[in-house]
């Protein structure tokens, strides 16, 4: 009796349609979902809409993107449970026209490479949201033979930091700026994955501070060090410790089926009791 806190649709850069998700959460034996794509609200509002499906109960959430201006670097917040409120509606449309926007110049530079690369084709990846992101665009090369798999040699040639081929980045908001409105907006914010933008002193100083709620310790690209070392972090500050497979369908470089990291009951529980706490209720 577990949850996946962690998930990805073709609302932002998975492949599949979130109608599926329930099923294979079902299928996987879990009592709880969460669809969190990327700066969406699609995911939330969905989820409002489907509280149940297939038996699971789904949390509302989104995972955020914010800034370490620190150290110079982007990182990822899951926000469960919020409310839907204009400020964080009109965060997401933001951010929604930064990606487009540096899409579109990937996209310019991508024509000119690959005669058979044309713009049509990258937005049909991007239907259901209206967004395109950089797997958008690698599916298209990997759909005409171009590359063997999404997040292979050519995506880290093309898309790789710092010096991608065609890599453009979308402007993104100051990281406390992005937790104050997951606050205002009633909802619980939990570090994602610390280990996969080498956040591990960064999410010591957002517990200090009391600026997060949670970390995210069960994913499969956590290090087993980095985990001791958040275990006893969510012990020192009692934060919610959650897990989630950041599943993404196809648009993977690792099998990795949804259910892989989960989290217990109790700490479902604990981010449910705070969203309503928060709310009033």
């Amino acid at each position: 009796m577990a949850g996946d806190l962690h998930t990805h649709t073709n609302f932002s850069d998975g492949s599949s349609d979130i109608e599926l998700l329930p099923f294979l959460a079902a299928r996987a034996g879990l009592t709880h979902l969460a669809v969190s794509d990327h700066d969406s609200m699609l995911s939330i509002r969905w989820a409002m809409r489907h509280p149940q499906e297939h038996g699971v109960t789904l949390l509302p959430a989104a995972e955020l993107t914010g800034f370490d201006t620190k150290r110079n670097r982007r990182v990822h917040i899951l926000c469960y449970c919020p409310q839907d409120t204009p400020e964080l509606a009109a965060f997401c449309e933001e951010m929604a026209r930064r990606r487009n926007e540096a899409c579109g110049r990937s996209i310019e530079e991508l024509e000119a490479m690959y005669p058979a690369f044309t713009r049509e084709a990258a937005r049909r990846y991007a239907v259901r949201s209206g967004v395109s992101f950089k797997t958008h665009l690698i599916r298209v090369l990997y759909d005409y033979g171009y590359t063997d798999g999404i997040y292979h040699e050519l995506y880290q040639k093309l898309f790789g930091r710092p010096d991608g081929l065609v890599l453009h980045e979308p402007g993104y908001d100051d990281l406390c700026d992005v937790l104050s409105l997951i606050r205002q907006a009633h909802g619980v914010a939990v570090l994602a994955h610390p280990s996969v933008y080498h956040s591990m002193e960064l999410a010591g100083e957002l517990a200090r501070g009391g600026l997060i709620d949670g970390v995210e310790i069960e994913h499969p690209r956590n290090t087993p060090e980095d985990k001791e070392t958040l275990r006893a972090l969510a012990r020192q500050y009692d934060l919610i410790v959650t897990g989630g497979t950041d599943f993404h369908g196809m648009h993977s470089s690792n099998p990795l089926p949804l259910g892989t990291c989960t989290t217990d009951d109790e700490n479902i529980a604990r981010i449910l009791a705070l969203a309503k706490s928060r709310r009033g209720l």
